[in-house]
């Protein structure tokens, strides 16, 4: 078992392990939701994940026309996890709330077309868009 958490500790998830899909999003929403260049998040199924604590909902329209969910810290604001319409059984977890240097690195590379310039993430698959959209090459 791992653990994921907010700044504060208000918020907290116990996680089976590392995830194998590890996913880094370089989507204008992600950009904004983490106020870096590009989110990385692991899924897991949700059944697998145990929330403690309490969080705020924010919920937006991604691209696929579905709504997005992420739950964040009331007291500390921090993004842990989310939730999308169009994967209902998966939770997506901050890989930055995990904060394990040794976490596997992603595996995929999406919504490269609002990648910032100087980003390479080596050794992934990478998409314009969502994975189901690949670069063409």
């Amino acid at each position: 078992m791992i653990n994921a958490q907010c700044r504060c500790g208000a918020l907290a998830l116990s996680l089976p392990g590392p995830s194998s899909l590890v996913v880094a999003c370089h989507c204008v929403d992600c950009q904004r939701r983490t106020g870096a260049p590009f989110g990385v998040g692991a899924f897991y199924p949700a059944e697998a994940v145990t929330i403690s604590g309490t969080s705020k909902e924010y919920v937006r329209t991604a691209a696929s026309g579905g709504n997005v969910r992420s739950y964040f810290c009331p007291e500390c604001g921090s993004t842990v996890y989310w939730k999308a319409d169009n994967l209902p059984a998966m939770i997506g977890v901050a890989v930055g709330a995990i904060a394990a240097p040794n976490f596997p690195a992603p595996i995929k590379s999406v919504f490269e077309r609002s990648k910032h310039a100087w980003v390479e993430i080596p050794s992934v698959e990478h998409f314009r868009q969502s994975s189901a959209t690949k670069h063409s090459t």
